[in-house]
């Protein structure tokens, strides 16, 4: 169904119906970019502090009675909870793009919409995914750096 077939105050409407589809899928991404700013942040810092107090305790520079594992552990924690954050957003993103289709299938089907108009999946999904990968190969290396010590 093209433009033309509308009339004119359909026409606008639909318009401004697609893009309004738009913006809310692009609101969507912000969103997740959100997500994945904060989890790749938590990953980043717990890394480090994992990576700097085991250094640490490996060279013996933690003053006498600190437990050598307590700043290892928060680091594993970060790491854990920014790949939680990572998981929970890109679940909310998928649910949300999946209803977002189905909203807009129902608006062409009645014919308030037109079908030709594109509406590519993100990509910022898949960066998020590959995101979260990277993620889980930190915290088995920081478990196994953490098992082995």
């Amino acid at each position: 169904m093209s433009l033309d077939t509308f009339d004119t105050g359909t026409r606008m409407a639909s318009v401004r119906t697609s893009a309004a589809f738009q913006r809310t899928r692009m609101a969507a991404d912000r969103t997740l970019m959100a997500g994945i700013r904060t989890s790749l942040s938590m990953i980043g810092f717990g890394f480090t502090i994992f990576s700097f107090f085991r250094t640490l305790a490996r060279d013996g520079l933690l003053r006498e009675g600190a437990h050598e594992n307590a700043p290892a552990m928060f680091g594993l924690s970060l790491v854990s909870l920014g790949i939680l954050v990572l998981t929970f957003s890109l679940i909310g993103e998928w649910r949300f793009d999946r209803t977002l289709r189905e909203q807009r299938q129902v608006f062409i089907d009645a014919g308030e919409m037109r079908a030709d108009e594109p509406f590519p999946r993100s990509w910022v999904w898949l960066i998020g995914l590959l995101l979260l990968l990277i993620g889980l190969f930190v915290i088995g290396n920081m478990a196994l750096s953490f098992a082995q010590a």
